[in-house]
């Protein structure tokens, strides 16, 4: 595809008419509005930015419905042994099987880029690989065979504990020191170098999960590229690090470490005030994830007060019980309004629509999440990236919208349902609402689970 005409697109400067985007290696070469269909390009009636995915763990896509019975105290940490489960079997092979199918279902549900958050290194009995990013690879590989645009976030994660505790059996998958973990991340650099806009950050799991000498060393390893953490997820890991610390987690955190534009807190659900403003002062991103948390029950975080502070937030899809950018946003705002007891929580002032407020903060935000604070603005402009979804006009959800009304009705009448076409750094990926390798991946897939079900 060299050009694309679009009966309506939203812009930068906000939804214009009779629009024709022009590629060149796969990026955005021209824009003209105002005019007329030439005669080779292809045609669709509404084009919209492709979202970021700031938060994934690719794997347990594999997982997804297969922890909905009740147990005894059933929460985050009783899920987290069933995924521990989960993992015991899986190779290399089954790893990369079920990270491309999943990074194909996020391009059909409106996602163009993923920020991995990847912790699983070593092997089943948690030796090292003969080649240390082995899984980083097989990530790049999933990457590269979907055509999502990838962030890789290698992750450190050396405790079981607050305060260094020791990991458990369970967790020798994921544990590293930090010279074991240097490796491994310069290996990270090299598998994503091949990947067109594939880039790198790096994650120190969580205050859990390293202590104050590791994050520091982490840290350094990092440079100048982003850095994820999670953090405040769930009440228990804030009574842990109040009495391990005397601090909440992201009090201490901003006490203790250089938090900057360049970081994305993951979850951040449960903050007080005074940590709620101390994230929008240092400019970091919020990463929330929406379906995750609200089938994991982690809580609500306070996203109406955050916003007020022009606090900057993103989405991803975590878990991937659910791949469905519009989803997510449904879901981030429903939690609002059940948490407030009222309509258009997060839209701002009046007359604001709720889908472009929420849609044009998780553009802006996951961007700056997976690309850092010095990229350029994200969206439909010249010299971006041609990463562009065009919704289906003709579904019941879309008939006689216009402008805003059609960002509210994808996001909240339609979902991933209304979703036509996905083009990534000029490629068309999915049409008809389907991935174009659709088919080789679920049978590699399936595949992989048959195997870990055996």
């Amino acid at each position: 595809m060299t050009s694309l005409w679009l009966e309506s697109a939203l812009l930068p400067s906000g939804w214009t008419q009779q629009v024709r985007l022009s590629a060149k290696d796969g990026r955005i070469s021209a824009i003209a509005v105002g005019v007329s269909a030439e005669p080779d390009d292809e045609r669709h009636a509404i084009g919209v930015p492709g979202l970021p995915n700031l938060h994934s763990h690719a794997f347990q896509r594999g997982l997804a419905g297969l922890t909905e019975r009740r147990g005894a105290g059933d929460s985050f940490w009783s899920w987290r042994e069933l995924m521990y489960r989960f993992l015991a079997r899986m190779g290399p092979e089954e790893f990369e099987a079920i990270t491309a199918l999943c990074y194909a279902e996020m391009l059909e549900g409106g996602f163009t880029r993923v920020g991995e958050f990847h912790y699983l290194h070593h092997d089943v009995d948690g030796a090292p690989y003969a080649a240390p990013a082995e899984l980083a690879g097989r990530i790049a590989a999933a990457a590269a065979a979907s055509g999502i645009a990838l962030t890789l976030l290698p992750v450190f994660y050396a405790h079981a504990g607050f305060g260094g505790s020791a990991p458990s059996e369970r967790q020798r998958r994921f544990i590293n020191t930090p010279q074991s973990f240097a490796r491994i991340l310069e290996e990270c650099r090299r598998a994503v170098q091949p990947l067109p806009g594939g880039n790198i950050g790096v994650a120190p799991h969580s205050l859990r999960a390293v202590t104050a000498a590791e994050l520091t060393a982490v840290l350094q390893l990092a440079g100048s590229e982003v850095v994820h953490i999670h953090i405040a997820e769930q009440t228990r890991e804030v009574e842990e690090c109040l009495a391990w610390s005397g601090r909440r987690p992201v009090e201490w955190l901003l006490e203790a470490a250089p938090v900057c534009e360049r970081w994305c807190l993951v979850h951040a659900t449960h903050v007080s005030a005074e940590e709620l403003s101390g994230i929008a002062a240092r400019g970091a991103v919020v990463g929330l994830c929406p379906i995750t948390e609200s089938n994991l029950g982690d809580g609500i975080f306070p996203a109406a007060s955050f916003l007020a502070q022009q606090g900057r937030f993103g989405v991803g899809s975590d878990s991937n019980v659910m791949l469905d950018a519009a989803a997510e946003l449904r879901t981030l705002e429903y939690s609002q309004r059940l948490a407030r007891q009222a309509r258009n929580v997060l839209a701002g002032a009046a007359g604001s629509s709720s889908g472009r407020t929420l849609f044009d903060a998780a553009l802006t935000g996951g961007a700056q999440a997976l690309l850092g604070p010095a990229a350029p603005a994200a969206g439909l402009r010249v010299g971006a990236p041609f990463d562009l979804v065009s919704l289906a006009a003709s579904h019941p959800a879309l008939l006689e919208r216009r402008d805003d009304e059609l960002l509210d009705s994808w996001i909240f009448a339609a979902g991933a349902g209304v979703i036509d076409c996905v083009w990534r750094a000029g490629s068309k990926l999915v049409s008809g609402g389907r991935h174009r390798d659709r088919e080789g991946l679920l049978a590699r897939y399936r595949a992989a689970l048959r195997r870990l079900r055996a």
